[in-house]
């Protein structure tokens, strides 16, 4: 065997309250919630000012509503639905695992389209903003991936930096969770923070959505070349997993959402 670095074997626990457990998996996603609002506060506060600082505030309802939602039936419909579909008790077992980061962007995307309809606000505008801070969220869910040991890499005998895995058998593995924190997390992060400081992009009301819906799809067709499949799917059509299927259709549109915008006048300038 070869050199492989050691897990840190993490309890998944990160706090415990008599019968009450508080996950690292649950405050990865406050913490998201919560820095993303933040960062939305900061954008709206500057031109276009896609929204108020209290539209950010009503939002963040909406936000959490569509992740969790769309994120657990997602989960549902796109990995598991046989399954589910004979223990339907366990739909809302959310603290079993099981979260799907498409059905949980669909989930925003609706409540994006709600609230913007709502509001009276313009509905790229407010796509641009969230998206802008949707990496956040993305960076600490990766992370408690990686403290549950859970969602990781495939066997990389070569890799110095592998990990053996509590779950992933006795070979050391890619530590996939910390390739995608890092790229669908800080670097897609990043690139919209910069794009968002030229005018000429931030005024594109829909652009930043179209690099975001793209960006995200990119990273994650290549992190799921170093992840391992989900065991009840494995290799799906022409090898690809369910991750990378299902972000080519996530590309392709982001991709159609940014030449579009390119091509529109300024909106709010």
């Amino acid at each position: 065997m070869t050199f492989a670095l050691a897990y840190p074997h993490i309890d998944p626990i990160a706090l415990q309250l008599g019968p009450i457990a508080i996950r690292w998996y649950a405050l990865a996603y406050i913490a998201g919630l919560m820095l993303g609002w933040r960062y939305v506060k900061f954008l709206v506060a500057r031109p276009p000012n896609a929204m108020t600082e209290l539209e950010v505030d009503d939002f963040l309802v909406w936000a959490t509503l569509g992740v969790v939602l769309g994120g657990r039936l997602g989960y549902v419909l796109f990995y598991k639905p046989l399954h589910y579909l004979e223990n339907p008790l366990e739909i809302p077992m959310v603290w079993q695992g099981g979260m799907s980061f498409h059905g949980g962007a669909l989930g925003v995307i609706i409540g994006i389209i709600a609230f913007s309809r709502f509001r009276g606000r313009n509905l790229f505008q407010v796509g641009d903003v969230i998206c802008c801070a949707v990496p956040i969220g993305l960076f600490f869910g990766r992370i408690a991936n990686f403290v549950n040991g859970e969602l990781f890499g495939r066997i990389a005998p070569d890799v110095d930096w592998a990990m053996v895995f509590p779950g992933g058998g006795p070979l050391p593995r890619h530590p996939s969770q910390l390739y995608e924190a890092g790229l669908e997390g800080a670097v897609l992060f990043l690139i919209l923070f910069g794009l968002w400081k030229l005018t000429q992009i931030r005024y594109r009301a829909g652009a930043l959505s179209g690099v975001f819906l793209a960006g995200y799809g990119l990273a994650r067709i290549a992190s799921e070349f170093f992840r391992q499949p989900d065991a009840h799917l494995g290799f799906l059509w022409g090898g690809a997993t369910m991750g990378q299927l299902l972000s080519i259709p996530q590309v392709v549109v982001g991709l159609a959402l940014l030449v579009w915008a390119l091509r529109r006048a300024p909106v709010g300038k």
